[in-house]
């Protein structure tokens, strides 16, 4: 099955070519359906991610209705945006109807809002008004993640009742194993797990449920989702203000808030935007749009270095060995005020650290900023002494200690400063850090370097 598998991947990437416009002739579309028929649902969701959202669209229309829904529940938001802005209108409506209402949420929050209302016009009063609910609840809470495709059972219901319940119900249900247990105003009293209705010998639901732990609508989604991916829970209902169940967050949907958070933070660092889709499936224009709000950014923040030489311009002129060490500082201030700031933005998400707790994250930054800055300052008061003199020596050393304990320092609290503002942490972090390090550490350089040298 491998081979045959990969021989039908081969023969459909190449049927596929480089000018493929979404209309082929039948004899081309047979051979494409047939080889799609021995590849592997996983393999599929990969050749889709490989291709352009036209390329894409061919291939999903070529799928049965069955598998054609399964992949495209699979794949990104932003995928599966551009697909529908490619699919004709009847394969849309059918897709966006097989989603769950807060896959339709997402997916609805990358369309375009003619595409929106065109799509959600395709939806029976059920689905439209449970998409809307979710709707009307904040990005990045919980009620915007959440299902609202759950089973409520009352503490009085016999366990066999439920049992049939869950059986009648099951494929309409977005989870199984978690049953809410609420009152006669839907307000959550417990809950029950599906294994305790097989093991149980108890009559009542009452009898088998437990103490609800729950999560409130709008709360943060990233931080109910962390938190849950760090238990054992399967899923946690959802709660309004007033403690009335409107649904479920399940696991695997906070593996997906978490793995689309964590991405933004890793791109941010690095200087760029999230992609939110597959890297072959993005078109030229997105990679450069992710990309080039940072760069100008960044190069209006070097300004900030130029500006730094060009006042200590005379300095250089008079001792040109100085100039040898610039890449060498620059480097160590923004390497070491990066390491922290990573390290403190992580804690940030995991809730290791709280924006409370700047004072202690500053007084161990300064600790460790010294450290390093003794081990980096010896090592170059060492060898600027052996090979350049005494002076350089101690020039290097000394900067070294400072723009170390400076760095770490700066990158350990800038997080939590643009936490406390609302601002994304890792937007603070790896690049702007660098060019404040870098823009700082050659101040003390010359600083340190005309008090020793007597300039």
């Amino acid at each position: 099955m491998a081979v045959d598998a990969d021989e039908a991947i081969y023969e459909l990437e190449k049927a596929l070519g480089k000018n493929l416009s979404t209309d082929l002739d039948a004899a081309k579309l047979e051979r494409m359906q047939a080889a799609l028929d021995d590849v592997p649902l996983r393999q599929i969701i990969e050749l889709i991610e490989r291709q352009s959202s036209p390329r894409g669209a061919v291939l999903l229309r070529l799928l049965p209705p069955q598998r054609a829904t399964a992949v495209f529940d699979a794949l990104d938001p932003a995928h599966q945006a551009d697909l529908v802005e490619a699919l004709s209108d009847e394969s849309v409506t059918s897709l966006f109807a097989a989603l769950g209402a807060e896959d339709r949420v997402q997916l609805l929050d990358n369309l375009p809002a003619e595409i929106a209302d065109q799509v959600m016009s395709g939806l029976d009063e059920e689905e439209r008004e449970s998409t809307n609910a979710l709707l009307g609840y904040e990005k990045g809470t919980v009620g915007r993640h959440m299902s609202p495709d759950v089973l409520a059972v009352g503490a009085g219901e016999g366990v066999g009742v439920v049992v049939d319940k869950l059986k009648a119900q099951a494929a309409d249900l977005e989870t199984i194993y978690l049953l809410p247990v609420v009152d006669d105003d839907l307000m959550l009293v417990g809950v029950a797990e599906l294994k305790d209705l097989f093991v149980t010998h108890a009559d009542t639901i009452g009898q088998v449920m437990r103490e609800p732990v729950w999560a409130e609508a709008t709360d943060s989604a990233e931080d109910t989702a962390r938190w849950l991916l760090a238990t054992t829970n399967i899923a946690v209902p959802v709660v309004d203000a007033d403690k009335r169940l409107v649904g479920v967050f399940t696991y695997d949907e906070a593996h997906d808030v978490i793995e689309d958070a964590d991405s933004e933070d890793t791109a941010r660092q690095g200087g760029a935007e999230a992609l939110r889709r597959p890297y072959l499936s993005t078109p030229v224009r997105e990679l450069f749009r992710s990309r080039i709000v940072w760069l100008l950014v960044l190069a209006v923040s070097a300004i900030l270095t130029v500006q730094v030489l060009d006042v200590f311009e005379g300095t250089i002129a008079q001792v040109t060995v100085l100039s040898l060490f610039i890449p060498l500082l620059t480097g160590t201030g923004g390497n070491t005020g990066n390491q922290a700031a990573t390290t403190v933005t992580r804690a940030l998400a995991l809730n290791d650290v709280r924006t409370r707790d700047i004072l202690p994250v500053m007084w161990r930054e300064v600790r460790v900023g010294l450290m390093l800055g003794l081990v980096l300052g010896t090592l170059g008061l060492v060898l600027g002494w052996v090979v350049f003199g005494s002076d350089i020596g101690i020039i290097i050393g000394a900067t070294l200690l400072s723009i170390c304990t400076m760095s770490a320092t700066v990158g350990g609290v800038m997080p939590i400063l643009a936490k406390t503002i609302g601002a994304d942490p890792a937007v603070f972090s790896n690049p702007f850090i660098s060019t404040f390090c870098d823009a700082t550490g050659l101040i003390i350089y010359f600083l340190i370097a005309k008090a020793v040298l007597g300039l």
